[in-house]
């Protein structure tokens, strides 16, 4: 790939920060946008901006036609084998909400158990926390060893006749680790167990491909992968969205109502109450397609050469601590330095143009099992550089130098 076109795409990436050339290395928390994203969401309100599905006039026949062609571009990207299989949420927390929510309501009882990993971002964890409250269910765990790489062992040792669902992350945003989603999805099986997977990490770096996966749900936001904010997917195996309740009520999702009883429209509308982000959606569809002209091998092979760059320069630097050696591994770096707070450390990087993120990365479970309170992250993209990791390496060797 030609990074220094590609960065051209990016007209955030020429800013300065405090006089420094901005580098931007909190790609696992937002991506930034490419200049045909921010056209796509402009065209969509100057030149198609009218409510989709109900309308006969021209405007809004245009704009359902544009929505509908988005949903079918992300059922291309990630290889479903229907477009009803794709519904429109806010992201991937209304996504992992919205399951744990039905599954919860349709499926399951009190003492019934869901699995997730010790590795799980909060929206995976606080959801079940939520039903296991409100009806009783019990949350096992999955742990982790000391390279960050979960224990598949004690993972198959989980399951009893209570078990009813398997909620897990493709991969870990404070550690990078790529989990064996497809092995922990073929253990469940065999225990005749649906499996939901918080894909918000994977499918901006990773070819995702549903039906060989074969788990009942994946989800994942735009944003992350280099589209608008407020918009994002939930991938669900044709059966199971059409046997499970809805989510929420209002307009879309019905096919009748009357006060006596409501009838719910047809697969994916039931899941998608309310005026959809229709401009959102083709903006989603934008960045997808921008991302598949790049091809997501070539853009998995760069970031893989810059993370293990970064790590060895990193590696360089005295005390350092990086946390998550998977074998497998996608491009996020956790680290401390020494006995620098994480806070000092990213607020010091600031001052010299690099975004990096600090703190417990909506991982507090994790931290406290790494016996940390948080951490400094880098993460990063395909139009990142190796010239921007040496001035990041350099810069934390500054800070270094400040307090020791």
């Amino acid at each position: 790939m030609d990074i220094r076109s590609i960065r051209k795409d990016f007209p955030i990436l020429s800013h300065k920060i405090y006089d420094s050339p901005l580098i931007y290395f909190d790609n696992a928390a937002t991506t930034q946008k490419p200049r045909c994203v921010v056209e796509k969401i402009e065209e969509g309100y100057y030149n198609a901006n009218a409510n989709i599905h109900r309308g006969v006039h021209f405007l809004s026949q245009e704009a359902t036609e544009a929505h509908e062609k988005a949903r079918r571009t992300v059922q291309k990207f990630i290889n479903a084998r229907s477009s009803n299989e794709i519904v429109f949420t806010r992201g991937t927390t209304e996504s992992v909400n919205l399951v744990s929510s039905i599954f919860a309501d349709a499926c399951m009882n009190e003492g019934d158990e869901v699995i997730v990993s010790v590795m799980e971002h909060h929206s995976n964890i606080v959801p079940w926390q939520i039903q296991a409250a409100r009806k009783g269910i019990a949350i096992k765990v999955i742990p982790m060893n000391e390279k960050g790489e979960l224990q598949m062992d004690v993972y198959r040792n989980l399951f009893s006749e209570k078990t009813k669902i398997v909620a897990v992350t493709h991969v870990s945003n404070v550690l990078g680790t790529i989990n064996p989603v497809k092995e922990i999805i073929e253990i469940a099986h065999e225990h005749e167990v649906p499996v939901l997977i918080d894909g918000a990490q994977s499918v901006p770096h990773l070819k995702v491909d549903v039906q060989d996966l074969d788990a009942e749900f994946y989800a994942f936001s735009a944003h992350k992968i280099y589209g608008p904010t407020g918009i994002g997917v939930l991938y669900g195996k044709e059966e199971w969205l059409d046997k499970l309740p809805p989510y929420q009520g209002g307009g879309e999702m019905i096919a009748s109502v009357t006060f006596e009883k409501t009838t719910f429209n047809e697969l994916p509308f039931k899941f998608e109450a309310g005026t959809p982000d229709f401009i959102g959606s083709t903006a989603m569809a934008e960045a997808l397609n921008y991302i598949s002209a790049l091809g997501l091998d070539n853009i998995a092979a760069w970031e893989n050469e810059l993370l293990q760059y970064a790590t060895e320069k990193l590696n360089t630097i005295e005390h350092m601590r990086i946390f998550g050696q998977a074998r497998h591994k996608s491009s996020v770096l956790s680290f401390l330095a020494g006995d620098i707070h994480h806070y000092d450390m990213g607020m010091l990087l600031d001052r010299l143009g690099i975004a990096v993120r600090t703190g417990h990365h909506c991982a507090q479970p994790l931290m406290q099992a790494l016996g940390i309170e948080g951490t400094v992250r880098a993460s990063f993209s395909f139009y990142n550089t190796k010239e921007e990791i040496d001035a990041f390496v350099a810069g934390i060797e500054r800070v270094c130098k400040m307090f020791h």
